[in-house]
């Protein structure tokens, strides 16, 4: 029996993409599930999947985490469902694409709101949980945290503030019994870049994954979803017992070979 079928996971941004591949797979381990997203109706599909691929149970809860009452009620009814938890995953986010000059400072909060401050809130809302439990926090930042891009200030930002506060989270909540650690993908072909109006003219997906191609330095092979399910599923589980703290780059050496050329 996975060691997963007695625990609670609460995902965020479950809806699609990493969040939705992580539920398919920690449902398949036997995992009770909270599944949180304001996408409600990718989110009742994903919790049908997850219900027909073995989870104990599935809580859907629709939320939009810029908003703070959302995401208190969202760790409220997860307790009150199964009266514990074991691991959160902060997945949750959005992605802005701009340089310094054509960026709206009026972005700023927006992504930095549910990118970053929901990250926050929610680990503070699980720590009395996981203090109980010895469970632990999985953050999605990104390799855009350390490469440098002129196309994406905000986001890097906002990454690079998850894996300092990864960091010091860990450092903080070791007493506590708590491990607390990131995930760092590169690209990825998710749907995150399909948002209309978001690439702007001469660029687009081929062009974005063509540069991280180019930068890998282990070969032309982007990141697959599997890559970052499986991450996750080593860092949530009792095998990781001893590693906290760590930010883990999924990058086929991306980011040692440094800033990819933007031509």
């Amino acid at each position: 029996m996975s060691e997963f079928a007695s625990k609670v996971v609460l995902i965020t941004g479950a809806a699609s993409g990493f969040g939705e591949a992580i539920a398919c797979a920690l449902a398949k381990k036997g995992a009770s599930l909270s599944l949180v997203d304001r996408d409600e109706e990718n989110l009742g599909k994903v919790t049908e999947q997850c219900k027909k691929a073995g989870a104990t149970k599935v809580l859907a809860v629709v939320a939009d985490l810029r908003i703070e009452g959302d995401i208190v009620r969202a760790m409220n009814e997860t307790i009150e469902t199964f009266d514990r938890l074991d691991v959160l995953v902060n997945n949750a986010g959005i992605i802005q694409l701009g340089s310094v000059e054509d960026t709206p400072v009026e972005s700023f909060d927006s992504i930095f709101h549910l990118n970053v401050k929901a990250h926050f809130h929610f680990t503070q809302l699980a720590v009395p949980h996981l203090e109980k439990t010895k469970g632990n926090v999985i953050n999605m930042a990104s390799t855009a945290a350390e490469i440098l891009s002129p196309i994406a200030v905000f986001y890097g930002m906002t990454k690079a503030a998850l894996t300092y506060f990864t960091k010091t989270a860990a450092l903080g909540l070791a007493e506590k019994g708590i491990r607390v650690n990131a995930v760092c993908p590169g690209a990825c072909r998710t749907n995150i870049l399909k948002r209309p109006g978001l690439l702007g003219p001469g660029l687009d997906e081929d062009v974005l994954f063509g540069m991280e191609e180019k930068s890998s330095i282990l070969g032309g092979v982007l990141v697959e979803k599997q890559d970052v399910v499986d991450a996750i599923l080593f860092l949530a589980s009792d095998s990781a017992r001893t590693i906290t703290g760590s930010n883990l780059c999924l990058d086929r050496g991306a980011v040692l070979a440094g800033p990819p050329a933007m031509s």
